[in-house]
């Protein structure tokens, strides 16, 4: 296989006019990485467990062009307020609320990735006045797999527990059906996180739903994904390592306005391993060109 050639957050960022801020989103303060302005409808980016907001850095420029475009840090999660508590969906969904007032936006669109997919799967079922268009990209909160929960919880809590350069790298690899996706550069940006004082309890914390009895509360049911009346796009993966391509066709059936798009040869980060495929897809929902 060739060798890439060097890539980083900053050669991702480095042409997009965009800020980094924080802001009291519901109570938490939330970190947030903004691109295009008010003129445009908002989108909100939402990323997965242990995530930050720069799972979206190759994907902030061409949505300005259309969007109003704010990826976030969840709480718990990057830099970001880390609540010393469980942290449930019902948490998760408050803060972005919350964000949607911060940013005077009455409602939006969304697109989550794992965690993210689950949050905004929940608040459009539940504040459909919020939601304008929703993207699921490999979601969460649907299947609970315990091998998969039981790998997901060993090296997210090995990676809390001791941050090295090695065990960063594992947890980064977990998302990626090609290793060599994962930089130097995006481990160390995820080691910074990883090395808060904070942040051992926090990854305790956004663990909770890895607890078989907490998951098993916050599940979206078949008549959760019913109950969605947004338009909704179920993307989905090849090489998950969360679950298979079928589960996307099992939710892509229950939601009544939904498209389903499946891309090759990618794991848990579609939207970074192969950008300019997601874009295009995920472009002609939110704009309703499907």
């Amino acid at each position: 296989m060739p060798e890439r050639p060097y890539s980083s957050v900053w050669s991702d960022l480095n042409q997009v006019e965009f800020s980094q801020g924080f802001i009291d989103a519901g109570g938490y303060r939330t970190r947030y990485l903004h691109a295009g302005d008010s003129s445009k409808p908002p989108l909100v980016l939402l990323h997965g467990i242990t995530g930050h907001a720069e799972a979206y850095v190759r994907n902030l420029a061409s949505h300005a062009e259309h969007f109003d475009v704010w990826a976030i840090d969840f709480i718990g999660h990057g830099y970001s307020a880390k609540p010393n508590h469980p942290l449930e969906i019902q948490h998760y969904v408050h803060q972005v609320q919350g964000f949607l007032g911060a940013i005077g936006a009455d409602k939006a669109s969304f697109s989550g990735e794992s965690l993210g997919g689950w949050v905004t799967a929940r608040l459009a079922q539940q504040h459909p006045e919020r939601v304008d268009r929703i993207a699921l990209n490999t979601m969460g909160g649907t299947m609970a797999n315990p091998k998969v929960m039981e790998r997901l919880l060993t090296l997210s809590m090995n990676a809390a527990r001791d941050p090295s350069w090695e065990n960063v790298r594992a947890r980064l690899e977990w998302l990626m059906a090609d290793p060599a996706m994962v930089t130097d550069d995006l481990i160390r940006t995820r080691q910074m996180i990883f090395q808060q004082p904070d942040w051992l309890m926090a990854c305790q914390m956004n663990m909770a739903l890895q607890d078989p009895e907490t998951r098993a509360r916050n599940m979206i049911t078949d008549d959760d994904l019913r109950g969605i009346e947004a338009p909704a796009l179920v993307l989905w993966t090849t090489k998950d390592p969360s679950g298979p391509v079928d589960e996307a066709r099992r939710i892509a059936s229950l939601i009544p306005n939904s498209t389903l798009a499946v891309m090759e040869n990618c794991g848990h980060w579609p939207q970074y391993e192969d950008t300019a495929t997601f874009d295009r897809i995920h472009l002609d929902f939110l704009l309703g060109n499907d």
